[in-house]
């Protein structure tokens, strides 16, 4: 994890799951994260194929240039890289893990830029994970970044992180949290025409939902 805001929602999502696979979406509060909200995003999983923005913080929607409340996750990307993320997030929802995303958006007249994406699992009813705490933060931070749309975005790489250095199952418990990482590791997902992405160990944190 590389910017500020994504290692420090972690750290508050890591903290306030303590010994748990993870937190109640309910836990969430708003005023210890004040200064990351612009940055952070709740989703809620109506289905598999279907993983909606019910909050979205400012910093966000000017960045990008579009309205995310209610819109699919996966509908941002093409076919392929939807695909990809949306077998990340079923890997999240099952594990209760950690995504870190990597992706570049541009406004198809020469202007681009690269976000990374926070993904953190939230128990809901039942226990099950139905909701999603995240951040979108732009890591180039370019001068003009909100004064254009971008309308293309494009995966480069992700990684899935276990917060108890292995998959986490139902009921299971670990005291061997991963510390926060501070610098990008240099081992990188190389696109191709058949997507592949490795897993690492390790790892490193946002708002309230609305109901």
């Amino acid at each position: 994890m590389q910017e500020a805001v994504t290692q420090s929602l972690f750290s508050y999502w890591n903290t306030l799951r303590g010994q748990r696979r993870a937190p109640k979406r309910f836990e969430i509060d708003p005023s210890r994260i004040a200064n990351d909200l612009p940055d952070t995003f709740i989703l809620e999983r109506m289905n598999p194929r279907n993983v909606r923005f019910r909050l979205a913080g400012t910093r966000i929607t000017e960045a990008l240039g579009m309205e995310l409340r209610g819109k699919n996750l996966f509908d941002m990307f093409d076919a392929d890289d939807a695909a990809t993320v949306q077998s990340q997030i079923e890997i999240i929802t099952e594990h209760c893990a950690v995504g870190v995303f990597r992706i570049s958006a541009e406004n198809g007249e020469g202007r681009s830029t690269t976000f990374e994406v926070l993904v953190l699992p939230l128990t809901h009813t039942q226990d099950s994970v139905e909701r999603f705490l995240g951040s979108i933060t732009s890591i180039d931070k370019p001068g003009w970044l909100g004064a254009v749309p971008l309308t293309k975005r494009t995966l480069i790489d992700h990684e899935i992180i276990w917060p108890n250095g292995e998959p986490s199952r139902e009921g299971s418990r670990s005291n061997d949290l991963v510390p926060i990482l501070h610098t990008r590791r240099e081992a990188r997902i190389v696109r191709s025409a058949r997507r592949q992405f490795r897993v690492y160990e390790g790892g490193l944190s946002l708002a309230g939902d609305e109901r």
